[in-house]
């Protein structure tokens, strides 16, 4: 028996809530999901150059439909124009942003419309999250998998993105602090901490029978640090669903 055995990065109603959705996620779509190779912030899964264009977001929407398999055709895009308000709040020396400026889903005449804001494409990792997670919600509210008034939908949504291999880009914006011409910013993005997401990935991990997983490497240093503290929680205390 280990002196000091593993514990989980996250709480036990955390960890009880990431388990079950987890499960029910690989139930409601399939494990074969799991089988395919995670999506990475590589060339080999977005080739081509990108210069945050317009004609640039909507090739990525594109290219993410197919990694969450939905018909691009089904789809109603709008690119949100940059207002200026990212640089007047950056003016004060200490920006912070959240979701509700980054993207949203919406159905309207009978479709389900993506708006992402332009001003995400500077940050092609967060633009990659946000769209993900705004097509998560095309796949469980659209398809009437889960209700809106459901009060986990959001986070839920979050965790569908781990389920189909976006789990890189949905933990690595979670957080970031940076500093700029205009000072430092903090940016938060989603609706799982660090920590959260760090053990969604790591159960992502086990369910596809990993335990070095060598696409860590792409995690940034928090969330990288949580999945493997969960998956040493795991190796001792399996899912019991």
């Amino acid at each position: 028996m280990a002196l000091f055995p593993p514990k989980c990065p996250v709480g036990p109603d955390e960890r009880v809530w990431i388990e079950e959705s987890m499960a029910w996620l690989a139930a409601e779509f399939g494990r074969g999901v799991l089988e395919r190779a995670p999506v990475l912030p590589t060339a080999e899964f977005f080739p081509g150059p990108y210069v945050g264009s317009d004609a640039d977001i909507r090739g990525l929407i594109a290219q993410l439909c197919g990694y969450l398999d939905v018909a691009p055709n089904r789809l109603t895009i709008e690119i949100e124009p940059d207002d200026g308000e990212g640089a007047m709040v950056a003016g004060l020396g200490l920006a912070h942003r959240s979701r509700s400026a980054a993207g949203h889903y919406r159905r309207e005449n009978g479709r389900p419309v993506i708006a992402v804001a332009q001003r995400q494409a500077a940050r092609p990792v967060a633009l990659v999250a946000t769209i993900a997670h705004e097509l998560g919600h095309v796949r469980l509210l659209d398809e009437r998998r889960v209700s809106a008034e459901r009060r986990d939908h959001e986070p839920l949504t979050d965790l569908l993105t781990v389920h189909f291999g976006l789990g890189v880009f949905t933990a690595n914006s979670a957080f970031d602090f940076r500093q700029g011409k205009q000072g430092w910013s903090s940016s938060r993005l989603g609706y799982l901490s660090e920590r959260m997401l760090g053990y969604a990935l790591a159960c992502y991990a086990y369910r596809r029978g990993e335990s070095k997983p060598a696409w860590a490497r792409h995690l940034d240093t928090n969330p990288r640090a949580h999945l493997k503290q969960g998956l040493r929680y795991l190796e001792r205390n399996p899912p019991r669903v």
